[in-house]
């Protein structure tokens, strides 16, 4: 994510040459992206785009492999001595990036600071009531109830050096949604892969590779000896860049592009379903919408209205004119290969002008009401930004599109600076208790993480009673029905309205070697370059 700025071709590759040397030996990939990471502080901003960098360089207990299966990572092995207790013991000889030695201090000093009220990663640690040192390389994490899934939320989990937090004054994490500058957010120490050893906000982040990273002898091993990270705003000029051989990847190519991009000899895409959800929200909590011509009430509360906004919205228009058929629409926020997923609750509101205007009319609003939609300036969000207002307005919802830089958009809708906006929501975990407790549970405004993304402030007493059941509940079948009767509450609410699941490619010229993810990050340490 970076802010808006004309980028010729040729800038950019001056911008490569000045800081790229090559050699027989060096392998370094140039990689093009429109976003740029917010923040290196990674117990701050829950944000993609920075989750793509730091987990080059942050590790947790567990890990994926290629096939996408839980793995040992920083402990190599777990045991539970009791349902209310997970024992971790910790791999040795491991060091972080700055020569301190990892161990169990790291994990509970880990643990608490990513409970932070500051923290946006709350969810990683899933039900931890504590974490306990046992020895140097042993840990409990104590729950407050039994969490059946833990491992799949601990992948979000980042370890730091508690050291050098602590010598740092990096105890606590960044305060994101305020802006806060602090060492932890430019300067990164973690055991991973990779190491950020040059940050240059909007303009270049260098990750070189970690001689000695304790998997470097991993069968899945690549041979990238330095990453070139470059935000390039520009559709034009990122795909521009991988035809003519001035950068090597990119991880997010215009849609409109693709068909070119596969008929060029020196170039391949790879595809793949993103564990992803495009979709809209709104402020169900004030009793006057801050950017609407309505006074003195919020149509939003009213169903029949949210009805109504996802009737009118042609979801193959946008399916095939914005996103040239590279998605899936899909009427859940959880996709088919995330766990409690049910084909029931997969359900949309069929396109319907006439009937989106009789919900309307019901509603008290025949005449329609104007309102403003935020969305963020990267593609494709900013172009569905544009798709959906001319949709509502065929049925009288004047809207007017708010197209904000990505560093301002998040922490404008975290201030509940919003009336209606537009998002996507991946499931890290796999699991959809992530989903169901980030989104959809009663934004509580503390430390439980409960709600940290629900920026429309829906709130439903049925919905966190059954969100905590999930989270408590071991029996994974009986689990999977309480999840589906939480995905069809939301199905026949509608606080979000999901879209569609993106079809996510990935350009590479053909010397490149990945390996796609579900998760959509690029993992540089398998990656090859031939």
């Amino acid at each position: 994510m970076n802010r808006s700025r004309p980028v010729s071709l040729l800038s950019l590759g001056a911008v490569i040459c000045a800081a790229f040397m090559s050699t027989a030996e060096a392998k370094t990939l140039r990689y093009a992206s429109q976003d740029d990471p917010q923040t290196l502080d990674p117990h701050s901003a829950n944000l993609l785009p920075t989750n793509r960098v730091l987990s080059q360089v942050y590790e947790s207990l567990v890990m994926r492999d290629k096939n996408f299966k839980l793995v040992p990572a920083l402990a190599v092995s777990w045991s539970q001595p009791d349902p209310k207790t997970w024992r971790f013991k910790l791999r040795p000889n491991v060091k972080f990036h700055g020569g301190e030695a990892f161990t169990a201090d790291d994990v509970v000093f880990s643990v608490e600071r990513a409970q932070s009220p500051l923290s946006q990663l709350k969810s990683s640690v899933q039900g931890v009531a504590s974490a306990k040192k046992i020895d140097a390389l042993t840990v409990d994490l104590i729950m407050k109830d039994p969490n059946p899934v833990l491992l799949n939320h601990l992948f979000n989990f980042r370890v730091m050096s508690k050291e050098w937090s602590v010598k740092n004054k990096s105890e606590t994490p960044q305060n994101y949604k305020d802006r806060e500058d602090s060492f932890a957010s430019r300067t990164t120490n973690g055991t991973g892969p990779f190491k950020v050893t040059s940050r240059q906000p909007d303009i270049k982040t260098v990750l070189v590779v970690n001689t000695e990273w304790w998997n470097k002898n991993s069968p899945e091993k690549g041979n990238l000896t330095q990453v070139d990270l470059l935000p390039v705003k520009s559709n034009a000029t990122r795909a521009a860049a991988l035809l003519s051989g001035e950068v090597d990847f990119v991880l997010d190519p215009p849609p409109q592009d693709i068909a070119r991009l596969k008929q060029n000899a020196n170039v391949k895409v790879m595809e793949g379903r993103d564990a992803r959800v495009q979709y809209l929200a709104f402020d169900q909590m004030r009793s006057e919408l801050l950017y609407s011509d309505v006074k003195g009430k919020n149509p939003l509360k009213d169903v029949r209205v949210r009805q109504a906004i996802s009737h009118a919205i042609d979801i193959e228009a946008i399916r095939e004119k914005v996103m040239r058929s590279l998605s899936v629409p899909i009427g859940t926020m959880v996709t088919p290969d995330v766990r409690g997923y049910s084909k029931d609750a997969d359900t949309r509101l069929a396109f319907d002008r006439e009937k989106a205007k009789a919900l309307l009319k019901d509603a008290g609003y025949a005449n329609g009401f104007s309102i403003t939609l935020d969305c963020g300036n990267v593609q494709p969000a900013a172009d569905i930004c544009q798709a959906i207002p001319p949709m509502l307005s065929q049925v009288g919802i004047r809207v007017t599109p708010n197209i904000v830089p990505q560093t301002n958009y998040f922490p404008k809708i975290q201030k509940f600076d919003t009336s209606m906006y537009l998002l996507s929501w991946g499931t890290p975990t796999f699991d959809s208790l992530y989903t169901l407790q980030a989104l959809l549970h009663t934004n509580g405004g503390d430390a439980s993480g409960k709600g940290d993304s629900n920026y429309g402030r829906y709130s439903n007493p049925k919905m966190d009673q059954l969100i905590s059941q999930i989270s408590v509940e071991n029996d994974l079948k009986k689990r999977d029905g309480l999840i589906r009767e939480a995905l069809l509450i939301n199905t026949a609410d509608l606080p979000v309205i999901p879209l569609h699941q993106p079809l996510v490619p990935w350009a590479m010229r053909k010397n490149i070697d990945a390996v796609f993810t579900p998760n959509n990050v690029a993992y540089f340490f398998r990656f090859k370059i031939n």
